[in-house]
């Protein structure tokens, strides 16, 4: 696609697939692909080794937003999340991690730092931002928004598998527990609550393959490109 490099922003539930959904629509448009969860994780591993993850104190936060050198690269089609000059890609995913993030990302100070790296990614486009606030907090103006969701079960399952695949011992009822649990969470907290900005395009995932959601993406991005040039 020729013309301006567009800011487009990816945000959904958990377990939507925003993340395979958002790399793969990224490798297609040759843009860099920005995964925005990957940043509270590491902010959450940060916590952790500060020795607080039970009852992080405001000010703890604040020193580690202030100090806060966040990289992301992009090696092999994965993400590589480097904090401070170190490599946090693999601890990031830790489950342990998941629950510290979704606590910590429910801080003004946190969300208030990282959308500033956030925005400073995006700020020249060429950019897929996937997240919780993309669209609605982070980049208000982007050019194209779009909000994947998909039905609590299939997004437990999908969670699920991924977890099993990677060696992880947990049951489907845990997992759907734990999501129904973050879907209360994210769309109940006052600071930047998950929902659909105003003219986001929604896209149900649940019964369609990622190559049919990109696809979808592909055809809308084409279709609004035409009305903007």
């Amino acid at each position: 696609m020729k013309g301006r490099r567009l800011v487009i922003t990816v945000d959904g539930p958990a377990g939507a697939g925003k993340s395979t959904v958002s790399r793969a629509l990224a490798e297609r448009l040759g843009y860099v692909y920005v995964d925005t969860g990957a940043m509270y994780r590491a902010v959450a591993v940060l916590v952790q080794r500060a020795g607080k993850s039970d009852d992080f104190d405001e000010e703890m936060l604040e020193q580690i937003c202030r100090r806060l050198e966040l990289h992301l690269s992009s090696e092999n089609g994965q993400v590589r999340v480097i904090a401070n000059g170190e490599d946090l890609t693999e601890e990031i995913r830790e489950p342990h991690i998941s629950e510290l993030a979704s606590a910590v990302s429910r801080k003004a100070v946190v969300r208030k730092r990282l959308s500033e790296i956030q925005r400073t990614l995006g700020q020249h486009g060429g950019v897929v931002l996937e997240g919780r606030d993309m669209g609605t907090v982070v980049f208000p103006d982007a050019d194209i928004k779009f909000f994947l969701d998909a039905s609590s079960d299939v997004r437990a399952l999908r969670r699920y598998l991924e977890l099993t695949r990677k060696g992880k011992k947990v049951s489907r009822q845990q997992v759907y527990d734990q999501l129904v649990e973050r879907d209360r969470n994210d769309i109940a907290r006052e600071l930047a609550p998950l929902k659909p900005a105003a003219d986001a395009i929604l896209v149900d995932s649940t019964n369609l393959q990622v190559d049919e959601v990109v696809d979808f993406m592909l055809d809308r991005i084409r279709t609004l490109s035409h009305h903007h040039d």
